[in-house]
């Protein structure tokens, strides 16, 4: 096949080509501008456009499939001219359905914890040495890639809720129709493609409408809106719910406990269990007992920057995580706090994405923090700018967590200085983004906070 990737610097893009390329299918691809560690990797591979910008002339009759990335446009001249010749264009979603419609197909979605559920089942069928393809949306230790695709008789899809291409608005975990599907819970995102909380949820429900009969719909009992949606469905389904499973902490490790039996697992957390109940039961579908699960699953660390340690001594523990979102900064200060409940935590997180920084939305966060016992929002005011948004006021920020000894920094110097200056004996930092604190190089600042810790 010969596949031209508009688009191709993308996360998940990228991926799909690398992936393209090993199968040995021809692969060419545009951008105009491509960074680490896509640029490196691409070119490692030989698939590094010659030149980046949009060529047009790139279009031939020859290619077979054009695969469109999010961050292409509607008028991108090679996207004119592909449709103009009438060549097959797909969103990568797409392609992936169209390359998996003889497999068992398995979908993992949720606003939050999809990533890490969908790495806990890569994990645990890697170990086992199942025979598997898949779609995640962060790189995971031990895979090369974040698509592998083959005749394997499985693929594990993480299934994102955001829009499949510039041309096709529908979100992404439509277009998997999944014979095995798994819903960690639903808290408003993406709203400036989901302006109402209304609308975000119809995507979830739309979604469990688009599972095939007969299919297996695993589901969070936790969240009171998935259970009424799960209960409300017409769709010929078999619902299957979970919860926090049985456990207890010791000394900063969590020990789980089940039929007089104890398995001892490297994450924390309540949300973290669930997660893995959630992944447990996936498994069982594919014929996986419990204790064989939760053998295989006691050394997993977590998807990259999910709760992910970079600094430790005996008086601090240094994390970093992706949250942004109002429930995943509850889930995961509420996570390092119980782990730790003896310790201070001083929590930090930034005001990066679309939504975060959207006066409205900002409302979304009162109290997302309260189990911090010092609580840090940063934010640039070049980032509103250029996503071309309403200034918004430390102020503001302050009203909208509900916390009036809320800190708030608008420079990464401001923030360096501060926790620079703090006392570590027996306090843990976290720290909470998508994006980089302005700058900040997360790892090499965590591990010198914690070296401070070591000697406070």
């Amino acid at each position: 096949m010969n596949v031209h990737f508009i688009a191709i610097g993308g996360a998940a893009m990228h991926n799909l080509a690398l992936a393209m390329h090993q199968l040995g299918h021809q692969v060419t691809g545009s951008d105009d501008e491509i960074f680490e560690p896509s640029k490196g990797r691409l070119a490692k591979a030989g698939l590094l456009p010659s030149k980046m910008g949009w060529d047009a002339d790139r279009i031939t009759t020859d290619l077979d499939a054009i695969i469109l990335g999010m961050h292409a446009r509607k008028d991108n001249p090679e996207l004119v001219k592909a449709l103009e010749t009438g060549l097959r264009v797909y969103s990568y979603p797409e392609f992936i359905f169209e390359q998996s419609t003889q497999k068992t197909r398995l979908v993992i979605a949720g606003s939050h914890g999809k990533t890490t559920i969908t790495s806990m089942i890569l994990h645990v069928l890697k170990k086992l040495d199942r025979d598997f393809d898949y779609l995640v949306g962060a790189q995971i230790e031990g895979f090369e890639t974040m698509v592998r695709l083959s005749d394997a008789p499985v693929i594990v899809l993480e299934g994102d809720e955001y829009l499949s291409s510039p041309i096709d608005r529908r979100p992404k975990f439509h277009l998997y129709h999944p014979q095995i599907a798994l819903i960690s819970g639903i808290a408003w995102d993406h709203i400036n493609v989901f302006p109402t909380w209304e609308n975000y949820k119809e995507q979830f429900s739309l979604f469990i409408n688009s599972l095939e009969k007969g299919a297996k719909l695993i589901y969070c009992k936790k969240d009171e809106v998935l259970n009424k949606m799960v209960g409300d469905s017409s769709n010929e389904i078999e619902r299957i719910g979970y919860q926090t499973p049985e456990h207890r902490i010791e000394n900063g490790k969590t020990i789980l406990s089940f039929d007089g039996k104890e398995f001892r697992i490297s994450v924390f957390g309540d949300h973290n269990l669930q997660n893995m109940s959630g992944a447990q039961l996936v498994c069982a579908q594919l014929g996986i007992e419990r204790d064989t699960f939760y053998k295989a699953i006691a050394d997993f660390t977590g998807a990259s920057r999910r709760l992910e340690e970079i600094g430790r001594n005996e008086n601090t523990v240094v994390y970093k995580d992706f949250a942004h979102s109002p429930s995943k900064l509850v889930a995961t200060v509420q996570a390092v706090k119980q782990q730790w409940p003896n310790r201070k935590l001083v929590a930090c997180m930034e005001l990066h994405t679309f939504s975060s920084l959207t006066k409205e939305f900002l409302l979304e966060y009162k109290d997302t923090m309260k189990e911090a016992d010092v609580a840090i929002v940063f934010y640039k005011e070049e980032t509103l700018m250029h996503k071309k948004l309403a200034p918004i006021s430390k102020d503001d920020v302050k009203v909208s967590f509900g916390r009036n000894d809320l800190i708030v920094y608008t420079s990464q110097q401001e923030i360096e200085a501060d926790l620079k200056t703090r006392t570590w004996s027996e306090t843990n930092l976290l720290l909470m983004s998508s994006g980089n604190f302005g700058g900040m190089n997360v790892d090499v600042f965590g591990a010198e906070i914690a070296s401070k810790g070591q000697t406070s």
